[in-house]
């Protein structure tokens, strides 16, 4: 029922003037304005506790960091040096025993080599290692080929000082291994599995050679793509991370080192805290960037660096203050930077993937240009589907094309 409208003195100056109660609607109007106030001040109370946790945290996370540094660099300066193991007979056949997150879990020290990866048998190789040396019958083929599987990866040389390098014929092997690596890594998921085993299999052999390493690191992040298990594509992810932590000492000039080691970072970062993922960010571009420059016509790189411009972009609120609060500069980027690169990828590699033009696609929509976007949705729908990420993007599609058509 509507309230009369009684006059009310409101006092101006000298005299009263008698102004109207408002009506009902309008006073059930300001109730519910007043209401949403309370509720978004209530909802930026509970950010800014969010904010607040997030700081204590990150502090209590710096410190650990802090400290298990130390302590990691404590251990190195102490830790021996493992000798490889021999190749046994009765399991270099086998192509049934894979590397896992697993195996790598169950043996953190015996199992670990100086290249950073466990073997199947790797606890028993190494506690009988000086049986094995008194063993008769070794040749001295074998002796060598001990000798040369013990020397560091980062510091090959012969005994009289000069570097160490292959010869003719695992020269050719290696050439031969890679073209293999490669058809593999481009191949289905079954395939992608030999190819990782076909890796660690030949690293004894070319633990030292840059083009083989960055595709071992790439070939972890494969398993990562198709492992569905949360632990293991975390383990995965690392292991990769660490195989070219150590290539980038010595190939810091390498563009495959430095993408797919940013590639690996991104992909650790998906299961860490909001911090983490933040830092990883930076430490992601940081390496993108050092790729372009060395090799400018790989449009891989544009592709990453345009995802990640699309996803600082795309910031949440919460996401944005902490960076704020983490760095002096936070990660800046813009709609547009993201489809300059995408734009770029085009340039250099017409129908590089559905994706790209997914991404494009999306880009001109959310600058408000249905018409560009609905363009680039029809290109994106002739490409074929050939990655996880492709089938993604072909969903994207599905939920776009109504839009970009209205």
């Amino acid at each position: 029922e509507a309230l009369p409208r009684t006059p009310v003195p409101v006092e101006t100056g000298d005299r009263a003037v008698y102004a109207p109660l408002p009506a009902h609607g309008e006073q059930v109007a300001v109730l519910e304005r007043l209401d949403f106030v309370l509720k978004s001040i209530s909802e930026l109370r509970k950010e800014v506790e969010e904010l607040r946790s997030s700081l204590q945290h990150l502090a209590a996370e710096i410190a650990g960091e802090v400290r298990s540094h130390l302590e990691e660099t404590q251990r190195v300066t102490r830790r021996r040096r493992f000798p490889f193991h021999r190749e046994r007979s009765d399991s270099t056949g086998s192509s049934s025993i894979y590397f896992t997150a697993d195996s790598g879990a169950a043996n953190t020290d015996d199992g670990e080599s100086e290249g950073g990866y466990t073997t199947a048998n790797a606890e028993s190789d190494y506690d009988r290692e000086s049986e094995r040396e008194s063993e008769e019958g070794e040749d001295e083929l074998s002796c060598e080929t001990v000798r040369t599987a013990r020397r560091d990866s980062l510091d090959l040389v012969n005994e009289d000082g000069t570097p160490f390098t292959l010869d003719s014929s695992l020269e050719e092997g290696l050439g031969q291994l890679l073209q293999q690596a490669d058809r593999l890594h481009d191949g289905d998921e079954q395939e992608k599995r030999e190819g990782f085993q076909l890796l660690l299999n030949n690293k004894l052999a070319y633990a030292d050679q840059r083009d083989f390493l960055w595709r071992l690191a790439r070939a972890h992040s494969d398993m990562y793509d198709i492992t569905e298990d949360t632990d293991e594509k975390k383990s995965y992810a690392s292991d990769g991370k660490e195989e070219l932590e150590t290539a980038l000492q010595k190939w810091e000039q390498s563009a495959e080192c430095h993408q797919w080691y940013a590639i690996l970072c991104g992909q650790l970062a998906e299961h860490e805290s909001i911090q983490k993922r933040i830092q990883t960010g930076y430490v992601f571009k940081e390496h993108i960037d050092k790729a372009i420059a060395l090799k400018p016509e790989d449009p891989k790189s544009y592709y990453l660096l345009g995802r990640w411009c699309y996803q600082v972009s795309h910031l949440g609120w919460l996401e944005k203050k902490t960076a704020s609060a983490l760095f002096e500069a936070p990660p800046t980027a813009t709609v547009e930077d993201a489809l300059q690169n995408f734009l770029k990828v085009e340039e250099l590699s017409p129908g590089f993937s559905k994706a790209v033009r997914v991404y494009i696609a999306k880009c001109y929509r959310d600058l408000g240009n249905s018409s560009a976007a609905l363009h680039w949705v029809n290109l994106a729908s002739e490409l074929p589907v050939n990655t996880k990420e492709d089938a993604e993007s072909e969903r994207e599609l599905e939920e776009m094309r109504p839009v970009c058509e209205e």
